[in-house]
């Protein structure tokens, strides 16, 4: 590396914590990676309580890690338009290409070496001390929660660089990704290839060459990839697609404030297809998690409660979305109340996050039997009320620049720990008592959403105060 880039990743690094630590909350910014070890650790004791063997946490800690990375690198599909928006005008150094003699893509290059490096330090190397410090004292080697630090941290570079790849290619024809991802699949499944097998973790549950290889190789050709096809695009909307859509979401929507934000997202950079995209994304961790688990313990979790609970627990990032195009404070000038905006705004969140998750439902009956499938469209829309309520009453309407002060996301983390662990626990303890076992997870789901419903009616007068302060 020369010392030209190593002066450009230092200042991104630099750059990436000012920024987090000037929007989330200061110097209460650095106590965020103690709160993921803590919560971790939480999580990683309470499911030892219910017997899940920490081989089988590791199982999950990958999947969901590449799906954070998946999250990140989504910089090409969000876009500059969502930068704008959560960052008022400011030229990031990954965009200084036109205003600095340096190239787009060796800033971009850089650019995700910088997200490995940051995030590895910021998320993954918490999330692994929060789970070694349990899973050592349960037996395990202190050298396996190492090795699982390194194929955590290349699941992560997978998931961010696989991310940039699809949004790149995506730009230049959005059909070609289908076709990839169409031709990508039909190749595992004519092989047999075990898709696992080609991820970082082969390398922890069998290390050897030929899994260096698998682990190391796919991130690298992607990120290559990604690089060669990226352009930053500026979208406007104004073709005959986004006009056909914004008479659907007219015609769908009851009212303007929930028009507004349908509007909106489907206006940005990536438009619906982001929301599709990113539930898409935590279907298949979740199929895999679940593949994990049987293979890892012997046990069958319900495939409705865990795919109700988790793609109900991803509306978050549906919310994001929802909110984060414009400014709270402007709907002061409007005589509309905040209660009306929280509805308007639960009802576009609805649409989009239920609507995109019964469509991967319906996708699950090509494998899953339908009686469990249907019970995952109960618990969905009740988890993703509760997530709703708990977000807005935590975040308000900027959750982009609030959740990530730590104490903020420690009470997130803790509230959504509340409802999504006796729910995981019934999907891993269905067998014991299928149909009671069901009917409990169901009433703690309808629970979730009341107490959802409540802290959504309390959000208006909340940050009304907040906002007139």
């Amino acid at each position: 590396m020369t010392a030209s880039n190593q002066t450009l990743l230092s200042w991104m690094v630099r750059e990436e914590w000012r920024l987090h630590s000037e929007l989330f909350g200061g110097r209460r910014f650095a106590g965020f990676p103690l709160a993921i070890g803590a919560l971790t650790a939480l999580g990683t004791a309470l499911l030892a309580a219910t017997g899940t063997q920490p081989a089988a946490v590791l199982a999950g800690l990958h999947a969901l890690v590449a799906l954070f990375g998946l999250q990140v690198g989504t910089i090409g599909l969000v876009g500059r338009d969502a930068l704008r928006d959560v960052l008022g005008d400011v030229t990031l150094l990954l965009f200084s290409a036109r205003t600095l003699p340096l190239s787009m893509k060796r800033l971009l290059g850089l650019f995700l070496v910088k997200e490995v490096l940051y995030y590895s330090g910021l998320f993954v190397t918490p999330v692994l001390a929060g789970f070694g410090v349990v899973a050592v004292g349960r037996g395990m080697a202190p050298a396996t929660v190492a090795l699982a630090w390194l194929t955590v941290t290349l699941a992560f570079a997978l998931g961010a660089t696989a991310s940039l790849a699809l949004a790149a290619l995506a730009a230049r024809n959005a059909l070609a990704v289908g076709v990839a991802l169409a031709a990508g699949v039909v190749a595992v499944v004519a092989t047999g290839t075990d898709p696992v097998a080609l991820t970082p973790y082969r390398l922890f549950t069998d290390p050897s060459v030929a899994a260096v290889v698998t682990a190391v190789v796919p991130p690298l050709a992607l990120g290559g990839l990604g690089i060669a096809l990226f352009e930053p695009t500026e979208d406007d909307g104004d073709d005959g697609r986004h006009r056909r859509l914004d008479r659907l979401l007219v015609a769908v929507a009851p009212d303007g404030l929930t028009r507004r934000p349908l509007l909106a997202v489907a206006r940005s950079a990536g438009s619906v297809w982001k929301v599709l995209f990113s539930m898409g994304v935590l279907f298949g961790v979740t199929a895999l998690v679940l593949r994990q688990v049987t293979a890892a313990t012997g046990i069958e979790p319900d495939v409705g409660i865990a795919f109700g609970t988790l793609l109900g627990l991803g509306g978050f990032t549906t919310y994001s979305w929802v909110t984060q195009f414009g400014d709270p404070r402007e709907y002061l000038r409007y005589p509309v109340s905040y209660d009306a905006v929280f509805r308007g705004a639960l009802r576009a969140y609805l649409l989009l996050s239920v609507g995109a998750s019964l469509l991967y439902l319906a996708v699950a009956l090509l494998w899953y039997p339908l009686a469990e499938v249907a019970l995952g469209a109960v618990v969905q829309p009740l988890v993703a009320l509760y997530v709703f309520g708990v977000t807005a009453a935590v975040t308000g309407l900027s959750p982009n620049e609030l959740l990530f002060d730590t104490p903020r996301f420690a009470l997130f983390g803790a509230a959504l720990a509340v409802l999504a662990t006796p729910l995981v626990v019934a999907a891993l303890a269905v067998r014991v008592d299928p149909l009671l076992v069901r009917v409990v997870a169901v009433v703690i789901a309808l629970v979730g959403a009341v107490v959802g419903l409540v802290l959504t009616r309390r959000a208006g007068p909340r940050w009304t105060s907040v906002f007139r302060e």
